[in-house]
């Protein structure tokens, strides 16, 4: 079973949210800072989200210093995006087996402790 978990260290909610949740050793942890997502990965994560937009981050520096908020952007923009910067991608996202978890808010962390147990 796939155990995921794509985060940022410098990334003060994503380090909150690893000590609430404490995932084993049996979880692969990936800074995306340091170790780049890939293609492969990225193909992954939109399979089971079921799109770029909904891994896309708005919320990234980057969106409004880029114009990004005034663009008519395809899931083809989006994957190009999150490939090229790592702040696009919305953050902590875990995968458990063909589940996905996107986010910090506390519903989606709640959502994860229950896959967890």
């Amino acid at each position: 079973m796939i155990k995921h978990v794509f985060y940022l260290s410098t990334c003060s909610t994503c380090t909150r949210i690893l000590k609430e949740l404490q995932p084993n050793n049996n979880f692969k942890l990936q800074d995306i800072k340091n170790e780049k997502i890939r293609e492969d990965q990225l193909e992954l994560m939109r399979k089971l989200a079921g799109s770029y937009e909904a891994l896309f981050s708005k919320r990234s520096r980057k969106y409004k210093s880029l114009g990004l908020k005034d663009k008519n952007l395809k899931e083809a923009d989006l994957k190009k995006l999150i490939l090229d910067e790592y702040t696009f991608l919305k953050r902590p996202v875990f995968i458990i087996g063909e589940e996905i978890f996107i986010g910090n808010t506390q519903a989606v962390v709640d959502r994860i402790k229950q896959k967890m147990a």
